[in-house]
């Protein structure tokens, strides 16, 4: 049972070892509250940056298109996500799919790659929320350029720090906790949102959506235009240069924009602890992503409908547009007071979740013995609370003390990398184990895992190479820590 494809963890040991004593997960989630979870995931530092950047210097007004071609993507794995999810109703996501389908090795891959997905998100975004913070807090009169402080030859960014140890806190103390201060931060957020529509639509003026898809522009609006590396790999391959606008530039933004979508397969990693994971999941899933892709296009709408495109465009100082750029140049100086607390509570609740995900990921892996099985032990709240500490010390020591910088587009290709792997994994599972019970069961197979599949390498060819070098580089590492420790102390090595 130790070596090759016989390290296959099977869907019944899997939800076996759900029962198993000391490392059990409490079952305290409802469909409302996975929905919820969704929303909080999703709903963050996207619709208040992202897009005004976006359609500024890449897209134009058809940055709304971009968002919808990237939910049709997240879409199309959602759907497979929903009835792996309702197969393997097991802590772990894209990991546990992969360990039941592909075998120990892949799985671990999986697990690795979801690092970026989870843990560099919590970080990258917990910088964010400290930008917004000193952002928030001049605008409320408090004299402040950032929430930073120099400790000797040391930066340390104590905003970024307060945010990650403050959710630490809140994790620890148990998932009904952490979901209910997820709910009420989210509404927060939402309202803003709503308003921010219902606001800017007054001030939409159709002349500026012409032309909808503005002509192709060479070159690069970004400081490392010329640098092979930064160009993505499919203008590499093609020997195309880099573009702005045209449907390059809006093949381009959808790529960009995937990033904003990114967490709705967070509610994965929380299948052990939903009351009726077999529904449930597939529900908060596909329950999440449909209001979520709404707001967006809603916003990008209003958004571009407010001002010309290219008065969204990065600046040669090197400021970059956010929502709260087009209600400043119509005057309405008001809203982005509000819309600065809006990105602060959704960039709260995105690091949570982000840093929840991690969380289940690593207890999953450490159950199985490719981490030290200690850290699977859960404790009176039913919380594995040294993985908590560990994932909130991580996130906190990276985001207060390094310059994350482009580490952004890792977090893209991580995801969109376990992405392909679960949608070419539920076709295997559907014709190796036809006989499991599958509450959701994805329409249209195969079709509909092929286009996930083809779709997010799509989204992929669009990232720079830099950010491919720095995967590959990053999985070589995982493949290291498995050869080295994870493969000689799995479960399976004892059989």
């Amino acid at each position: 049972m130790g070596g090759g494809r016989a390290r296959v963890k099977s869907v019944e040991q899997s939800i076996a070892d759900t029962d198993e004593p000391g490392t059990r997960l409490r079952k305290e989630l409802g469909v409302l509250d996975l929905v919820g979870f969704g929303v909080a995931a999703v709903v963050g530092a996207g619709i208040f940056t992202l897009t005004a950047s976006t359609a500024g210097n890449v897209a134009g007004p058809s940055v709304s298109l971009a968002f919808v071609m990237a939910a049709v993507a997240c879409g199309l794995a959602a759907l497979c996500y929903a009835e792996f999810a309702s197969t393997v109703p097991v802590a772990g996501s894209a990991y546990t799919f992969s360990y039941a389908t592909f075998g120990e090795l892949v799985a671990w891959i999986v697990g690795w790659d979801l690092v970026l997905e989870f843990a560099v998100a919590g970080a990258v975004v917990s910088k964010g929320w400290s930008q917004y913070l000193a952002q928030f807090l001049a605008q409320a009169g408090v004299a402040m350029s950032a929430a930073t402080v120099s400790v000797g030859p040391v930066e340390l960014d104590w905003g970024a720090l307060l945010i990650a140890v403050a959710l630490t806190s809140v994790l620890a103390l148990g998932v009904k906790l952490s979901n209910r201060v997820s709910q009420v931060i989210t509404a927060i957020k939402v309202l803003v949102v709503l308003l921010v529509v219902v606001v800017g639509v007054g001030y939409v003026k159709a002349a500026n959506y012409s032309p909808f898809i503005p002509p192709p522009a060479r070159g690069s609006t970004s400081d490392h235009a010329g640098s092979w590396l930064h160009q993505t790999l499919l203008e590499r391959l093609w020997s195309s240069g880099s573009s702005s606008y045209g449907v390059a530039g809006l093949l381009a933004a959808a790529s960009l924009v995937f990033f904003a979508f990114l967490g709705f397969d967070a509610l994965a990693t929380s299948a052990e602890e939903a009351r009726n994971p077999q529904k449930d999941i597939p529900r908060g899933i596909i329950g999440s992503l449909v209001p979520v892709t709404i707001l967006y296009v809603a916003v990008t709408l209003v958004l571009t409908g407010m001002v010309n495109y290219t008065e969204l465009a990065t600046r040669p100082d090197g400021t970059t547009a956010t929502l709260a750029t087009a209600f400043a140049l119509d005057g309405i100086n008001w809203a982005v007071v509000v819309i600065s607390l809006g990105a602060l509570a959704g960039l709260t609740t995105v690091v949570l979740v982000a840093m929840f995900g991690q969380i289940r990921i690593l207890f999953a892996m450490a159950r199985d013995g490719l981490l030290p099985r200690g850290l699977a032990k859960t404790g009176s709240r039913g919380v594995p609370v040294w993985i908590t500490l560990i994932v909130g010390a991580v996130v906190a020591v990276v985001a207060a003390l390094l310059p994350i910088g482009d580490l952004a587009e890792m977090v893209n290709i991580g995801t969109l990398f376990a992405f392909v792997l679960v949608s070419v994994g539920v076709v295997v599972l559907r014709r190796s184990r036809p006989d499991l019970p599958r509450a959701f069961r994805t329409p249209l197979m195969p079709i509909i895992p092929i286009l996930a599949v083809l779709s997010c390498l799509w989204l992929m060819v669009n990232l720079s190479i830099e950010t491919w070098l720095r995967f590959v580089v990053w999985m070589v590492a995982g493949l290291a820590v498995y050869c080295s420790y994870g493969r000689s102390h799995s479960r399976f090595a004892r059989l």
